[in-house]
């Protein structure tokens, strides 16, 4: 028996590959599948089965081009009504997979087809335990992103999720590994651990969720509180994935298509396209092509990218760093943005040297903040529970995620300046700010990070877990 965590950091998914005797399972693949099924060949190995935990709504899984390409037969549980070919288990039901069973065990709560997957082992012994995102390590799935289809409040959902808890894992026995979905990073939970396996006896000790002696009210009110609204695109994957979507490589063909200023320019009027520019933070602020927006390739790029662009059929054209374009249209298409309609050839560089109009960033160190600080405007757009822990005491919170919502609070008079923790949210706040017609703005280098290092006024560090 083979199990491999397949993790993508971007989306802090787990995806997983079981072999026995030469069968294989894959569980929530992601939607680039050649991995598994070149894997799975080297091993000389079959995919039998693709286990879906549940609709996903953070990324577009593989399911269906996986069960085309190698004949693997799809599995829901219980409720799930896909539009395509899939095998719907009843609870407790079991697949054997070589010399090994996988059982069935349906956990609504996250959602109503929720559905975890139990590993028995040669021995008959429970092995291992995949939760998708039932369970989580240090927590549990949100119960909000399901209602509209459930036709059931978030109440409703967490009172279900209480019960699958109590009734279906937490009466396993302690030594069982957890598999979970997603971590530290996901949307889909608010207070993930970094760990991305552990044990269930440990989570029945220190999981807030699994607590001894709680009650569903008291699971109900804690689950909710504190849950931020979901991301724009979560519904359109949803979507997706119950329906069905292009080949990947479709996706990757159009989007590879790279075109000169001209080109590149007329398209962008011609289709009211949005840029997007992947390159690094440093790099677009010394200079890009005006109402581009920021969306580094190296960060959290493609929950970012769902979360502010929302629409996933949007046209986009990119300004790519060389040698990365396949990278960035893969993980464009993970969050289901699959009308790429190319990019620029020779990237911004090609831009300037035809010379076309660009903007930049203003921006300065916190060093230099520090000789400014004084009366001067400051916008925090680190999440609110980020601003709470420790912040400038004179500075307004006008977290990234909610942007359009603070756009008003910020002066359209007198120059203000703006930070995140680190530079990365900050400037695509930057670039959102500049696209919306607003310039009288500085950006902090390096952010809070660097700002700590300065003698400028900060307040004293309280753990987000205590707000």
């Amino acid at each position: 028996m083979k199990i491999q965590q397949i993790y993508t950091g971007c989306l802090a998914q787990g995806a997983y590959y079981i072999e026995s005797d030469g069968e294989v399972a894959i569980i929530d693949p992601l939607r680039e599948i050649q991995p598994y099924i070149d894997k799975a060949a080297k091993n000389n190995s079959n995919i039998k089965y693709v286990f879906e935990t549940h609709f996903h709504a953070d990324f577009v899984s593989g399911h269906v081009t996986l069960a085309e390409k190698s004949g693997a037969t799809i599995i829901y549980g219980p409720l799930a009504n896909p539009s395509f070919k899939a095998t719907i288990a009843k609870d407790n039901q079991t697949f054997k997979l070589g010399s090994i069973t996988i059982k069935v065990l349906h956990t609504p709560g996250h959602t109503m087809e929720s559905t975890c997957y139990l590993l028995i082992d040669e021995t008959g012994k429970n092995h291992a335990l995949f939760t998708g995102d039932t369970l989580f390590l240090g927590d549990v799935g949100r119960p909000d992103l399901a209602q509209k289809a459930a036709h059931m409040t978030q109440e409703d959902l967490a009172a279900t999720l209480f019960d699958s808890l109590r009734n279906k894992i937490m009466p396993l026995q302690d030594d069982l590994i957890i598999y979970p979905g997603h971590g530290a990073g996901s949307a889909c939970g608010k207070n993930l651990s970094n760990e991305s396996s552990g044990i269930l006896g440990e989570q029945k000790k220190t999981n807030y969720a699994l607590r001894e002696g709680m009650t569903k009210e008291e699971f109900v009110k804690e689950v909710i509180d504190g849950l931020l609204p979901p991301p724009q695109y979560f519904p359109l994957n949803v979507k997706m994935n119950k329906q069905g979507y292009k080949d990947i490589a479709e996706v990757l063909k159009s989007g590879t298509h790279s075109m000169n200023s001209e080109a590149f320019e007329k398209t962008a009027n011609n289709m009211g396209a949005l840029v997007l520019d992947v390159r690094s933070k440093e790099e677009f602020a010394t200079g890009h092509i005006p109402n581009s927006i920021f969306i580094g390739i190296d960060g959290g790029f493609a929950p970012w990218l769902g979360t502010l662009i929302g629409d996933t059929m949007h046209p986009i054209l990119l300004i790519i760093p060389k040698g990365r374009e396949i990278e960035t249209i893969t993980r464009m298409a993970r969050v289901g943005f699959d009308n790429t309609l190319g990019y620029l050839e020779g990237s911004f560089t090609a831009w300037k040297q035809a010379g076309k109009e660009y903007d930049t960033v203003n921006s300065i160190t916190a060093k230099e903040l520090e000789m400014k600080i004084e009366n001067v405007p400051l916008f925090d757009v680190r999440k609110n529970s980020e601003f709470l822990s420790e912040r400038i005491p004179t500075a307004t919170n006008a977290p990234l995620t909610a942007i359009n919502k603070h756009f008003n609070s910020f002066p359209k008079d007198k120059h203000f300046f703006i930070h995140c923790a680190g530079g990365y949210r900050s400037m695509i706040a930057a670039s959102i700010l500049k696209s919306r017609g607003v310039h009288n703005f500085t950006d902090i280098r390096n952010g809070f990070t660097a700002i700590k290092e300065t003698s400028i006024l900060t307040t004293d560090y309280r753990c987000p877990s205590t707000l």
